[in-house]
Order: structure tokens, then sequence, then C-alpha cells
């Protein structure tokens, strides 16, 4: 089977639904798939350079292949004539392609470019079909979606959602596609010997006689810091000891990103908060190895692959109920789950850093579900099966 993965960028300055399409696409292939992944070499949406990679060649990453194309005229929309020019004329040599994000002038293209071809595609929309995304340019994307993004729908072979929430709750925009409910997978992270995450904690100005919060995300109003800082300030004045880690960058909106660093400096938090910015390698697998807990309390969120994340490193997570895969988490007692308000978000950190034997054993059930559902081999071979469900009536056709 020859799979096609679009997506605008796999670029980390992203975060994770763009990283995870490389995880995504290694399970494919080790289950036996031939993956090529197109994309841009986009690498943020202004200052930054563009990736420094081979522009229309195929480049070979573990057991796939990766084919970036020029990303222009728009940086911040992720467009590139190059690569949909490749699929237009090279798409029908595949047999599926997987297009990751919906409201992107290069998805929606490619998604009309595959209908025009005959070549099945399944659109993963990321997030961006929830009622509270769309309100984000609302009538904007209210044109947009009727327009470009009804036809795209209404065409796909399946939409993939990565929750059962994320499934109940999108706008179709009159879509009757079948709906696939398909997790995310993440690898756990490496171990990092203890002299060295030593070192790195106290390079970051972390202490190590307290416990230790960690906010791994991008710095983003959806993300729930509306909440999470005054909850902690909350307990401040409580008398609650701890200590924060807010890891995380907004290069797409770098004001708000300011904002929540001069509340923090200006406040209680201060003393008791490290500001790394956005954190990868030795330092993000130290983070997590060195975490008591794992704070995540988005207003919504369609899966939440820093939560996955934690949860595989054994980290117990406190998460609002806009993380949708939170049923999940409450299920296998893998941490706290709270409502959407400071007091209860307060409520369930409280609980958690004041229980360190509660801690501990929440860790353990984390990291077993995380093992057992968001493993990206059984997800690949999951996602194997779907595609051949798309496949088998084609091939009837021909």
């Amino acid at each position: 089977m020859r799979v096609l993965q679009i997506v605008p960028s796999i670029s980390l300055v992203y975060g994770g639904p763009s990283q995870m399409v490389r995880g995504f696409a290694q399970g494919l292939a080790a289950a036996g798939a031939e993956v090529t992944i197109l994309t841009t070499n986009s690498n943020g949406d202004a200052g930054q350079p563009p990736l420094d990679v081979p522009l229309g060649v195929p480049v070979k990453e573990d057991d796939y292949t990766v084919r970036y194309f020029a990303c222009a005229p728009w940086r911040r929309y992720k467009f590139s004539a190059g690569l949909l020019g490749w699929l237009y004329q090279h798409g029908r040599e595949y047999d599926l392609a997987h297009i990751h994000a919906l409201f992107s002038p290069l998805s929606t293209a490619a998604a009309a470019i595959a209908r025009s071809r005959h070549l099945p595609y399944v659109l993963r929309p990321l997030g961006t079909l929830d009622p509270a995304d769309l309100q984000k340019k609302k009538y904007l994307k209210q044109v947009y979606g009727r327009l470009l993004e009804a036809p795209n729908l209404n065409g796909a072979a399946a939409l993939h959602f990565t929750s059962p929430i994320e499934a109940e709750v999108s706008h179709r925009f009159g879509a009757t596609a079948p709906d696939w409910v398909i997790p995310l997978g993440v690898q756990p992270p490496p171990q990092i010997a203890d002299a060295d995450r030593q070192t790195i904690l106290a390079q970051l100005g972390i202490p190590s006689d307290r416990p230790l919060l960690l906010y791994l995300s991008r710095i983003d109003p959806k993300k729930g810091l509306d909440l999470l800082l005054p909850a902690l300030e909350q307990l401040t004045a409580e008398g609650l000891d701890f200590h924060l880690v807010l890891a995380g960058g907004n290069p797409q909106d770098p004001a708000y990103e300011k904002g929540v660093v001069q509340r923090i400096e200006a406040g209680w938090l201060r003393d008791r908060t490290s500001l790394p910015g956005f954190v990868t390698g030795p330092t993000k697998a130290a983070l997590l190895q060195s975490a008591d807990l794992f704070v995540l309390p988005s207003h919504y969120e369609n899966f939440g692959i820093a939560v996955a994340e934690a949860m595989a490193a054994g980290v117990p997570v406190v998460v609002s109920k806009g993380v949708y895969i939170w049923p999940d988490i409450a299920a296998s007692g893998s941490g706290w789950v709270c409502g959407l308000t400071v007091a209860e978000l307060a409520q369930g950190m409280a609980a958690a850093i004041s229980n360190p034997n509660e801690r501990q054993r929440r860790g353990q059930q984390a990291q077993a579900h995380a093992r057992e559902h968001y493993n990206w081999d059984a997800i690949a071979q999951k996602t194997l099966v779907a595609y051949d469900t798309v496949l088998t009536p084609a091939i009837a056709q021909c």
C-alpha cells in the first residue's frame, strides 16, 4: 500500500500536531506501508529562516520518505504551489492520501486536487472543526467552510478524529463522510542519566526540594493559562509548596506569550516559576523525567499530545474537561480531571500536590494506559485496516 501523508509543516516550531505525522508515518511504514510525507519548509510565521532541507526531492527518514517544498508566497498560511503541482502530477501513483488540517490553503487545495484526480483521501481536521475553534475569524471561516471545505469534507473517504468527543462536537458543514476515531501515538522519552538530568535542572534554575509541576505546550489562549495562573496564585496564597515549569512558546502570537511572562514575573509566582521557553531533546526528556505532575487545563483540545507524552513518561496529569481524552484519564485513574473553573483546577492540583503516594500510583496507571492505547504500532495496524475499507470498494469498481 502506497500512502501519502500531507501536512502544511512538520517543523518543531509548530509543536505536537505537526510532529506527530512523523511518528504516524514511521508506524505505518513499520507495519508494511510505503509512506511519503508531503510538506513545506515552513519554520515559523516570521523571523525564523525556513527549514534547511533539500526541496522537491525524496529525503529518506527512518523507514519513510519526506518531500519538502518551498513555502511561498504566504509563510503564515504555509502555501506551496510546488507541492500542489507535484501532487497533481504524481498523486495517482499512490493508493490513498491522508491530509492533516483544515482551513489551511495548502490542505484545502490538496484535498481538491486529490478529488479531481480520483485519489481517495482521508481528512484529519486537527481540531479545526471544533465549535470553539470556528469562533476564531468566525465569518471568514463560515464563508471558507461552505465554499471550500464543505466539498472537501463531502468528498473525503473518511474523517479521522482522535477522540470520541472531538468527533461528537465537530461541525461538518453538512458532510456525511464516515468517522474514524483513531488516537495518536507517542514515543516514551529517552532516559537521561541522573547526573545529566540534575545538571539540566540546575541550568534552568529548578529546585529539587519541592513538587515540580510541568506545563509543556504552546503559550496560547486556548491552553487555559487564564485558569492555571490564578489557580496557582491561589495555592501560593494558601501556603502550598510547588515549583512550576512553564515550557513553551508561541511564534505565531509573541504578544500573548510576552503578556503571560510579564504576569508571572510581576506576581506571586515569580520566585516559584521557571520559563525555559520551547524545549526539546535532552531538556524536554529531563523535565518529563523530573516532573511530579503535568498540568494542561485547555479550553478545548482535540487530543492532547503533550498529555499523552507525560503519561508515557509515567507522570500523573491534571487536565480540564476541555482536553478531550479526559474520559480515558478518569477511567484509567491516570490523574485528576477538573472543570473549566479556577476553583476546580486549584482543588485538583492541591489534591495532587498534597498526596505524593497517590501521584505515584496514578503515574504508574498513566504509563500503563499510554503503553497500551497510545502505541504507534497498534495505531498503525488499526489505521491500515481502516485504509483497506476505503481501498477495497475502489478496487472492486475497477
